[in-house]
């Protein structure tokens, strides 16, 4: 017993383990070593094994406790209360565990490990429902549409179980003659670690067990077909582009009595004439007069809810920005609202009556100088 790695070591854990981090290392080191995996490697499958019977005692909460107690002597087949030692794989089958389940997270559902008879009895591979795959279209929406929410009616080829034989692809089930209604195929193959019992999925019944005598001319024996239907959606206030509504059940079928997938409508929303969206937020530029925006004025201003009247402070330059709390955009899919924002641009006269150019000559001739205008000249003159 002394040339025999400690256990625990060669899992790679330590003593006070518990049994899910015996289980995720003996995955590890498994997926690691194994022959198939490492074909070049002449040490794989001497390791493989070491980590195998590694994994049969301190997976078993009764021949842990005697490894624990009396190490590698209390396990041999000498050891105290136990019937036999690790003379081949067979003997892993009392262990209470499955290694078929393990060999299949590594690689990849039915590898071909489904059975592993020797190591305590077969198990069935029939394939597992799988889940369809998910759908992703794109809807365009009108500003308005996004902003105050809509219903939306669209056309979609969905995948349903075949009316004429409601899903099941034939009439005048019978038991499949290739697997005798298990669904698999057992095979022997020889390996450098012994005889392995290689368990696959029936070819003709698929899995299932069973056939039909007549095959529905309908769907052609698939149990589902694709029909043209028009859904309707809610689309909730605030939508905007990118974001996405989930559909359920309306994606790609599953598999062996698999559930469908959902559709998912991600949208694109149209701009506007006027307003420009941020988020949440709306800006709208509003332009003003000379005079307005030297005297100020009220101004009527079209929200989303409707008008409201602005007071337009005097003096108001182009680019200046004032704020309309709460008018901007009622995000229900975000559960915000933003607000509005006034962005003013003063518009300058390209041409003048003879009266409004008398006044603005009188107006040139008033003292109108402002800080910055008088900062700027004494710069002009610095730089003379």
């Amino acid at each position: 017993m002394a040339d025999k790695r400690d256990y625990y070591d060669v899992l790679g854990v330590s003593k006070s383990a518990t049994e899910a981090e015996i289980k995720s290392a003996f995955r590890k080191k498994a997926k690691e070593f194994h022959p198939d995996l490492n074909k070049d490697n002449p040490e794989a499958a001497e390791k493989f094994k070491e980590a195998q019977e590694a994994y049969s005692v301190l997976s078993d909460e009764n021949k842990r406790k005697m490894y624990d107690q009396y190490g590698h002597a209390g396990v041999s087949s000498s050891g105290p209360g136990m019937g036999g030692g690790f003379g081949g794989f067979q003997d892993f089958g009392g262990a209470g565990f499955d290694f078929g389940d393990i060999f299949d997270s590594i690689f990849g559902g039915e590898s071909g490990f489904g059975g592993f008879s020797n190591f305590g009895g077969g198990r069935s591979s029939k394939p597992r429902a799988t889940r369809g795959s998910d759908i992703l279209m794109r809807m365009n929406l009108t500003f308005e549409e996004a902003v105050y929410g809509c219903e939306k009616k669209f056309n979609l080829d969905v995948v349903e179980d075949c009316s004429e034989c409601h899903g099941h692809g034939g009439f005048d089930r019978e038991e499949c003659s290739t697997c005798h209604g298990r669904g698999t195929i057992t095979t022997q193959q020889q390996t450098i670690l012994g005889s392995f019992m290689s368990t696959t999925t029936c070819p003709d019944c698929k899995g299932q067990g069973h056939t039909y005598k007549r095959k529905c001319t309908e769907c052609r024996g698939k149990g589902k077909v694709t029909v043209d239907k028009k859904l309707t959606i809610n689309i909730q206030e605030g939508i905007n582009t990118g974001d996405r509504q989930r559909v359920s059940g309306k994606g790609n079928p599953g598999s062996n009595g698999g559930e469908n997938g959902d559709l998912y409508i991600e949208f694109i929303v149209d701009e506007h004439e006027y307003y420009v969206r941020e988020n949440d937020d709306i800006y709208l530029e509003v332009p003003l007069t000379l005079t307005e925006a030297i005297l100020g004025c009220k101004k009527i201003i079209p929200t989303l809810y409707g008008n409201v009247k602005l007071n337009i402070a005097a003096g108001t330059n182009s680019g200046d920005k004032q704020r309309i709390k709460g008018k901007g955009i009622n995000n229900k899919y975000r559960r915000h609202k933003g607000d509005m924002f006034v962005i003013f641009k003063v518009y300058t006269p390209k041409k003048l009556s003879r009266e409004q150019k008398s006044l603005i000559e009188k107006l040139n001739k008033t003292d109108l100088d402002t800080e910055e205008i008088i900062d700027f000249e004494k710069f002009v003159k610095k730089n003379d």
